[in-house]
């Protein structure tokens, strides 16, 4: 299923969840919105299921408009934050409560579909025991199974591991996404993780306030954000800003940063002009690079095969993450000297 938001809005009375969001997610694309609490990621996701109108605009599912059609109409599988499975079911009766709208696909009876789902989750046999008898992630797997059941055109996760531990999580995550992967369903994915937004999706939506920052591969959305607060959000990175002072003769510009100037090659801007660019953690090296600072060590964070590493620049902080040697030899307060390529410099607006 092809799905698309074309200028969605939600709003309750004088406050708007969503301003004018469009979006575009391809059959069996794995799409994932990520943000900030409030930023409208569930919001979105309930106009998409039916469990909330838009205010304006339309949802449409292979071109058709979903307006006035029903949850249950829409051959829509969801998973909840906190499953909402039924303690007094099991776990097959709960996995079959999902056909309770639809007939099992592929002229199976609802037994078959049961036991084909739960051996899908690696669940097979567990179709007796009771929910409150399973572990968080076993909870997570049968919700799964349940929003499967009907066999769904269209799925939809809203924030399906917050709960459990970090461990767990990136396990599960990788299992979510194999099954989707074999499944070929269209899966709209809701964190506030930026992690595990790169790690499962094809592609991933960034919201803030209610609106759209950038849609964009993990990739490019980590290494090419198009604006400060993805920059900032997605990952962890340096952002700074200066105001160009000259322009090179091979392309290019001379910023004015906290004093000093850096050269940075391909920037197009004027004179007088504030450029605000963002440099990765990890592309400030020790000692090296065509532009070259120094800053005070004010914190170091230890994480086994790196070190990450906090500065001091003249009030600006920045944050260094180096290859761990396996010798102490950064001490807080001593100075160090940093540098970067304008190769590893992305503007963002």
């Amino acid at each position: 299923m092809k799905l698309e938001l074309d200028r969605v809005s939600k709003r309750y009375g004088t406050a708007t969840a969503l301003d004018s969001v469009s979006l575009s997610v391809d059959e069996g694309e794995f799409f994932t919105l990520v943000g900030p609490s409030g930023c409208g990621k569930t919001t979105t996701l309930r106009c998409i299921a039916g469990f909330e109108s838009p205010t304006d605009g339309e949802v449409r599912f292979d071109r058709k408009s979903m307006e006035g059609v029903p949850p249950e109409a829409r051959g829509v599988g969801v998973v909840f934050q906190n499953y909402a499975l039924f303690p007094h079911m099991s776990v097959g009766e709960n996995v079959a409560y999902g056909l309770r709208f639809a007939d099992p696909p592929g002229g199976l009876s609802r037994d078959e579909r049961v036991a084909e789902l739960l051996e899908l989750v690696d669940l097979a046999g567990f179709e007796d025991r009771d929910p409150d008898s399973l572990s968080g992630g076993q909870q997570q797997r049968v919700a799964l199974a349940r929003a499967l059941a009907p066999g769904p055109d269209l799925l939809l996760l809203d924030e399906p591991m917050s709960a459990l531990d970090a461990r767990l999580r990136e396990r599960l995550r990788r299992q979510v996404k194999r099954i989707q992967s074999e499944l070929g369903v269209t899966t709209v994915y809701v964190t506030h993780d930026q992690s595990e937004a790169l790690a499962v999706s094809d592609r991933v939506a960034v919201l803030n306030r209610g609106r759209v920052e950038q849609v964009g591969t993990p990739r490019e959305v980590y290494h090419r954000p198009a604006t400060r607060f993805v920059a900032e959000f997605v990952g962890e990175n340096n952002v700074l800003t200066g105001v160009v002072e000259s322009r090179l003769e091979t392309g290019g510009v001379v910023v004015g940063l906290n004093d000093q100037m850096v050269a940075l090659d391909g920037v197009d801007a004027a004179v007088g002009e504030t450029v605000t660019f963002c440099l990765r953690p990890e592309d400030l090296r020790l000692d090296s690079g065509e532009n070259r600072i120094r800053g005070t060590v004010v914190e170091t964070e230890f994480q086994g095969s790196t070190t990450r590493l906090r500065l001091d620049w003249q009030g600006t902080e920045l944050t260094v993450v180096v290859a761990d040697d396996g010798d102490e030899t950064v001490e807080l307060g001593s100075e160090l000297g940093v540098g970067f390529d304008s190769e590893s410099v992305h503007v963002v607006e």
